[in-house]
């Protein structure tokens, strides 16, 4: 792989790869340097595509690239998918494309389960992680992706692995009482993933949010992100765009992107 792109150490079976990018490898320049895989950021176009015939040729299959629009709706790829299908998170069970999510201080979680079946990736934010009515991303990719996986093996929750992706970390991530009560509704013991700030601010463990998503739903086998600094795309503006960092100070931010395929 390219530079310094992250290999999730998680228990996956051989044939599924999964690989997370960062900055490095890219041709793009400015607050977009230098493997921007965003084309909706105001990036030259021409470098974009270049940055996605990289991540092509090191994949080794099509990542399909979605409209991400912070929401919980799942896509399920195949050949014939176009790029820019509105949805939230993916899943195949198809070899020869990859289930891609894009970031830039949001969470990326890719799926996979013991079998090696299926494979899923999923756009995390607080707005699609929290739901409505304690349904969210997570859940709905979960449920799919079962759905799929059990059409070749039965499957339980406690087959599924699950890797978490870099994200904005919990001493960077400061939110409204709006985004806490969001997820108290459901979870009431969430105020664990919260610490308070001044003027009436919290600070959210994002990747610890979703832990406790998963865990709920009983998946056991959750690998990647732990919520320490080397994690956070805030913390690392060598390695990680950032929205929030980037759009501040430089007026604009790229995008690394999480992808997860069957070989």
């Amino acid at each position: 792989m390219l530079h310094d792109w992250l290999i999730p150490d998680w228990p996956a079976p051989a044939r599924v790869r999964a690989l997370c990018t960062t900055r490095s490898g890219g041709v793009s320049a400015g607050p977009y340097e230098s493997l921007n895989l965003g084309d909706h950021v105001g990036d030259a176009p021409v470098a974009v595509q270049g940055n996605r015939r990289v991540l092509q040729q090191a994949v080794g299959a099509r990542p399909v690239f979605l409209q991400q629009i912070h929401g919980w709706q799942v896509a399920l790829l195949d050949a014939q998918t176009p790029d820019g299908t509105p949805a939230d998170a993916c899943m195949t069970a198809k070899a020869g494309v990859a289930c891609t999510i894009m970031v830039a201080d949001c969470l990326p979680v890719l799926f996979t389960n013991r079998h090696g079946s299926a494979v899923a990736a999923a756009h995390a934010g607080w707005c699609g992680l929290a739901g409505e009515g304690g349904c969210g991303v997570l859940d709905s990719v979960l449920a799919s992706f079962m759905a799929l996986a059990h059409m070749r093996h039965a499957l339980a929750a406690s087959e599924v692995i699950a890797w978490l992706g870099p994200c904005i970390g919990p001493e960077r991530f400061e939110v409204g009482p709006e985004v806490k009560a969001a997820f108290e509704a459901h979870d009431p013991q969430a105020a664990q993933s919260f610490k308070s700030r001044s003027g009436g601010k919290w600070l959210a463990d994002l990747a610890g949010l979703a832990r406790r998503r998963l865990q709920a739903m009983g998946v056991t086998s959750i690998h990647g992100n732990d919520g320490s600094a080397p994690w956070c795309t805030v913390s690392n503006p060598s390695r990680f765009f950032s929205h929030r960092r980037d759009t501040r100070s430089l007026g604009a931010s790229g995008r690394f992107a999480a992808c997860v395929w069957l070989a």
